[in-house]
């Protein structure tokens, strides 16, 4: 069964830094491309960063300089570092598993940057 469990999110004032975890089980994590999604309430879901099974990386223009993604897959695990954190980062934030037609999702976890 393939699970996808995201940690790490919470409250956190603008400025501050968080890590998300995103614990993968059920399939063979390196062979996937993995990326983090967010979605703020009435938005659409956007990538925020993935990295592939070659990790090759790639971030959205908005968190370029300030997210860092990366991955273990000794620990089938990915991690998501956000610093410099914004009013705008505000939202859930979702960890995916991509390969061939292959499309696993997490369950989200909210972040939200407010003083």
């Amino acid at each position: 069964q393939v699970q996808l469990v995201e940690s790490g999110g919470g409250l956190v004032q603008p400025g501050g830094s968080l890590r998300l975890s995103c614990a993968a089980s059920g399939f063979t994590f390196s062979r996937y491309a993995m990326g983090w999604y967010r979605q703020a309430p009435g938005k659409e879901r956007e990538l925020v960063a993935a990295v592939t099974s070659a990790d090759v990386i790639n971030y959205a223009d908005s968190v370029k300089g300030r997210f860092t993604i990366s991955r273990d897959n000794a620990k089938n695990t990915m991690y998501l570092r956000m610093d410099n954190l914004k009013p705008e980062d505000t939202a859930v934030y979702y960890c995916n598993a991509k390969r061939g037609v292959a499309n696993f999702w997490g369950q989200g976890t909210q972040i939200t940057v407010s003083s």
